[in-house]
């Protein structure tokens, strides 16, 4: 190849090469092009351009990812609008749900959707603490001929479920009780 007046086995990166039967010659590549293969095919963009279909774009048509390390438009998975590489979506479609770089129908097992995000994110389950002892016997009104009254006990919700999640048990609990008859003092007689 002829560059310059000078003999080379293969051109320069920027150049492409033309044979002819007479003489072979290196010429340039087209500016958006770091190299080529012919006037109008580039195979390396330069930075913040990606190459699609033989061309550098500044930016990728739909269903293709700008791949900034290859410098170059690569096809996203199913259902995938953006991605960082073709199994790894960052925005899906608007009626697919986003989980570990996949795009979903639904969400999966353990997982519930957030509509707002377009994600399935976990699902929350409720807690509870443990049990307080219960509570001293106490007469109520409604029961002052009987001798019989109410103890209550009650647990703490330790972390509220999400929309999905398992909801909370019971929190508080009334059971009878005997009211324990207390010796009447002398002075009351």
């Amino acid at each position: 190849m002829r560059q310059r007046g000078t003999c080379l086995p293969s051109c320069p990166r920027g150049y492409y090469g033309t044979r002819s039967p007479h003489i072979s010659t290196c010429a340039r590549c087209n500016t958006d092009c770091v190299s080529c293969f012919s006037e109008n095919f580039c195979t390396h963009c330069h930075p913040g351009h990606f190459l699609f279909q033989g061309k550098c774009e500044n930016t990728c048509p739909n269903g293709l990812t700008a791949n900034t390390a290859l410098r170059e438009c690569t096809e996203c998975s199913i259902g995938c609008e953006v991605c960082l590489r073709r199994n790894m979506c960052l925005r899906c479609r608007a009626d697919l749900y986003l989980l570990h770089g996949q795009c979903h129908p639904t969400c999966p097992k353990g997982f519930e959707p957030d509509v707002q995000l377009m994600q399935c994110i976990p699902q929350v389950h409720c807690e509870v603490g443990e049990w307080t002892d219960w509570s001293p016997c106490v007469l109520k009104r409604s029961m002052e001929a009987y001798k019989w009254g109410e103890e209550s006990r009650s647990r703490q919700v330790l972390q509220s479920p999400s929309v999905c999640g398992d909801p909370c048990p019971h929190v508080s609990e009334i059971r009878k009780c005997a009211i324990k008859k207390t010796p009447k003092s002398p002075n009351s007689l």
